[in-house]
């Protein structure tokens, strides 16, 4: 019987693979569970590779955040339609509780949102700017209205999943959640 031949995977595709992993150990058992061993086992390679990317729990840990940061960015991707974005959000946040605590986490540690948000800037430009563009549009305070949108948005599905509907399916709860986002957003002229 032949062996089948292993592929060899680039740097980044190893890279990747082990972030994802550690990103999934986090998600299904929290934080505290997350270690290089694991990683490795999770992913399929040997505890050497995972040191050779990640020279610490803690550096493993803050490329972990930094993706979820990323998945969360992909919200604001305007080359997918909005609703597609505003699912995105919502499926994220239900399906990666410990990865929002995480980010949470570091929101009310952090000095300034852009080291945890780094697209803050950017969302508050952007609705500055249709406010500006549509002066018969609501007035809002825009960097208040943005820090709603982002914890509605990451607290929101988890809340009403755990507290208000428990057991409720995942995809009734991200329907619900874009509904009425749009509803809002349309409210105030903001689509």
């Amino acid at each position: 019987m032949a062996i089948p031949k292993r592929r060899n995977r680039t740097f980044q595709e190893t890279h990747r693979a082990l972030l994802e992993a550690a990103a999934r150990l986090v998600a299904r058992k929290g934080v505290e569970a997350l270690a290089l061993a694991e990683v490795a086992r999770e992913a399929g390679f040997n505890r050497a590779t995972v040191y050779y990317h990640f020279p610490s729990r803690e550096a493993l840990l803050a490329e972990v955040k930094a993706w979820s940061a990323e998945q969360l960015a992909e919200a604001f991707n305007p080359g997918r339609p909005r609703e597609e974005r505003i699912e995105h959000i919502y499926r994220f946040v239900l399906a990666n509780p410990e990865l929002i605590k995480l980010w949470l986490d570091d929101l009310l540690q952090s000095g300034d949102i852009r080291a945890v948000y780094p697209h803050w800037d950017e969302l508050v430009a952007g609705i500055r700017r249709h406010c500006a563009e549509h002066p018969q549009a609501p007035r809002v305070d825009v960097e208040v209205f943005c820090v709603n949108l982002l914890l509605g948005a990451f607290l929101g599905p988890r809340v009403f999943k755990e507290s208000v509907c428990p057991g409720a399916d995942d995809a009734v709860v991200v329907e619900r959640f874009k509904a009425e986002s749009l509803r809002l957003l349309a409210s105030l002229d903001l689509v």
